[in-house]
């Protein structure tokens, strides 16, 4: 069984910065992919970011630049490092981590004001 809980989201001014955690327990290995998506209202859900096993990276084009994921393995907790945010950013933001199939965590909301 895997859980994950994200936490850092809240409101924040254009041109901030926040950083979102997720924490991982169950079978997470390092191997296995997580990230991030988020959905703004009317929208679907979109994917941000996303880190694979040896650290290979993807990002929305959206979001390059200003937005960093990293993970700590020994912690199975994934983050994401977002600077020089947008009103647009504004959305409730999922981790996920894939074994076998897709896991999500609650979501956490990102508001950003401008």
């Amino acid at each position: 069984q895997v859980q994950l809980v994200e936490s850092g989201g809240g409101l924040v001014q254009a041109g901030g910065s926040l950083r979102l955690s997720c924490a991982g327990s169950g079978s997470i290995f390092s191997f296995n992919p997580m990230g991030w998506y988020r959905q703004a209202p009317g929208k679907q859900r979109e994917l941000v970011a996303r880190i694979n096993s040896g650290g290979t990276t993807i990002y929305a084009d959206s979001v390059k630049g200003r937005f960093t994921i990293s993970r700590d393995n020994a912690k199975n907790t994934v983050y994401l490092q977002m600077s020089s945010l947008k009103p647009e950013d504004t959305a409730v933001y999922y981790c996920f981590v894939i074994n076998g199939r897709d896991y999500w965590g609650q979501g956490t909301q990102v508001t950003v004001s401008s």
